[in-house]
């Protein structure tokens, strides 16, 4: 599975450029702050949210870049972007994946360089398959998907969302 990692410059003239890294403890003031519209939030949390939930926060302190694992963007000393996984305890081959990107970064190559890194680390750890769970009206997601993974399973879940399976 080859991905596409090139990263595309914002459209405001001067902004930073983009790193990508592992989440680190001291990132979770910068997950908190993260500019969020409530239309990426209810596609993230698939709750309507005015911010970043604190709870989801403090789940990131359980980061340990094996089981469960995440990386950010970040522009200058601002986070853009974060990706992660975490391991199904039952099928230790399959992970669970989640991405939320700041809206004026939305577009610009971060979501895709965020999931080829984090595939790679995940490969890495033994694990052979994604799931991702995503509403149905999030269509920016879904073709995201269906780009990176052409042969992507998908089935219907619960709640509106359909569930995807993606071999890496």
């Amino acid at each position: 599975m080859g991905f596409v990692m090139k990263l595309n410059a914002p459209t405001a003239p001067g902004a930073p450029a983009v790193d990508v890294r592992p989440y680190e403890g001291g990132d979770r003031a910068g997950v908190l702050a993260m500019r969020l519209s409530r239309r990426s939030l209810y596609h993230r949390f698939f709750a309507g949210t005015p911010h970043v939930p604190a709870f989801y926060a403090g789940t990131l302190d359980g980061i340990d870049h094996v089981d469960r694992d995440a990386l950010v963007a970040v522009a200058g000393s601002e986070v853009v972007g974060i990706a992660e996984y975490t391991r199904d305890t039952g099928l230790p081959w399959r992970a669970d994946l989640a991405v939320v990107v700041a809206d004026l970064w939305q577009r610009q190559g971060v979501a895709t360089r965020l999931i080829g890194d984090l595939t790679v680390a995940a490969r890495r750890h033994g694990i052979t398959e994604l799931r991702a769970d995503v509403l149905v009206g999030n269509r920016a997601a879904r073709a995201a998907i269906h780009g990176l993974w052409p042969r992507a399973l998908a089935a219907r879940g619960d709640e509106g969302t359909v569930i995807y399976r993606l071999p890496i």
